[in-house]
């Protein structure tokens, strides 16, 4: 059994309602009939198919690898809005024309684990309502763009999830909530999925002094962003840096002493972790050392108290560094492409790397083909959700079924 066949199995499961595998009569007429305590375990595992056999028992979370999207809400832009960006900055008319699918579709037949979601604060609710881009389009007498937001969500208090406010504002969850509800109930009905990391780029910086203003993330922000997940997923379905911390006073100390906790035991979770680096993530941490009660990780140096994921989003500048921090007990997302490049020229190196690198979260646009240009995607082999990392399993082929 791979590791994702678990997946699969308790999807099925959660199809029929949740219910457990019906037990055939002459089995339930086993109740009748008293038994040792460990026998009874070990028929109770018999029964259910959860033996202390697991393929996946001895394998940590660092030990493996997952493919993950970059900017997991974003949809290509409407024509109009792309020709209007192409007049004023081309470059970037190529880099923003891709587009996932909703977040639900990219974990289940996607094997999506790893998402990455643009947060904008909005404390009032509607400054990203009306986009400026919208004007311009009319203005320009260009074929108008529909309506983005027929359920007024935009209008409502609450951090936002959009790309660039005003022209590059498409998504498939316009609100924060939105988009970790859709994990969640995705989650609920697949409980032995493994564990999906949740990155979350802050944005405070506005395009222009004619466009709209962002709102920074100040304490205030930073408190309500962790209040918007906890009102999403209790905190016992959220793997922390106090999970991993545990006693020790640092999480480089936690991952030298007893490493990352072992894949079975974190199965059903989500983690998240802090695109920013600089003066976001330095708020972020102020008052948390070793981001004491906070929910998310973040990217800092290897000595940082708070060190245990780090983003390296270079893979080939960056190989060998890569490789050191996974064999040294970190976790480390970094790109396997990026502003539609590798896809135009179907050029595979990037991704060669990122996969060879041993980082665990190997992030895309293209899991799967953009046939308008090539059949350039990233996937780990058979499409399997996880499998194990090439660099810090050296006594396992990376490729190796989990059985």
């Amino acid at each position: 059994m791979r590791i994702d066949q678990a997946d699969r199995l308790e999807s099925r499961m959660a199809k029929s309602g949740g219910a457990k595998p019906r037990i055939p009569r002459k089995a339930m007429d086993l109740k009748r009939v008293r038994f040792s305590a460990p026998l009874t375990l070990l028929m109770l595992a018999f029964l259910t198919g959860c033996t202390a056999t697991s393929p996946t028992a001895g394998v940590r979370l660092n030990q493996i690898q997952v493919i993950g999207t970059h900017n997991s809400y974003h949809l290509r832009g409407h024509d109009s809005l792309l020709a209007l960006i192409a007049e004023k900055n081309p470059e970037l008319r190529v880099e923003i024309d891709y587009g996932h699918p909703p977040l639900p579709e990219q974990l289940s037949r996607q094997s999506i684990r790893q998402i990455e979601l643009d947060c904008h604060a909005d404390p009032a609710g509607g400054l990203y309502a009306k986009p400026v881009g919208l004007e311009r389009v009319a203005k320009a007498g260009l074929p108008p763009v529909p309506n983005h937001d027929p359920e007024g969500r935009l209008l409502r208090p609450g951090i936002k999830v959009m790309h660039l406010p005003d022209i590059d504002f498409a998504s498939s969850a316009l609100t924060l909530i939105d988009a970790l509800q859709q994990v969640r109930t995705w989650s609920v009905k697949n409980p032995r999925h493994v564990p999906v990391f949740i990155m979350l780029e802050l944005k405070e910086e506005s395009l222009g002094p004619d466009l709209t203003q962002s709102v920074p993330f100040d304490t205030a922000q930073l408190a309500n962003l962790e209040k918007e997940i906890l009102s999403v997923f209790p905190r016992e379905s959220i793997l922390t840096p106090d999970n991993v911390r545990g006693p020790a006073a640092t999480l480089p100390e936690a991952l030298r002493r007893s490493g990352w906790p072992r894949l079975d035991a974190v199965r059903g979770r989500v983690m998240f972790g802090l695109d920013n680096e600089g003066a976001v993530r330095d708020r972020y941490l102020e008052g948390h050392r070793a981001l004491e009660g906070r929910l998310i990780f973040v990217s800092v140096p290897r000595t940082n108290a708070a060190a245990a994921w780090m983003k390296r989003n270079d893979p080939i500048g960056s190989f060998a560094e890569i490789q050191e921090l996974v064999r040294s007990g970190f976790l480390v997302r970094t790109r396997a492409d990026s502003g539609t490049q590798e896809a135009r020229r179907n050029d595979p190196r990037k991704r060669e790397r990122a996969l060879a690198s041993g980082a665990q979260f190997v992030s895309t646009d293209y899991p799967e083909p953009d046939q308008r240009f090539s059949t350039y995607c990233v996937r780990l082999p058979e499409g399997v959700a996880a499998r194990v990392n090439p660099v810090n399993q050296p006594d396992q082929p990376a490729n190796q079924k989990l059985e």
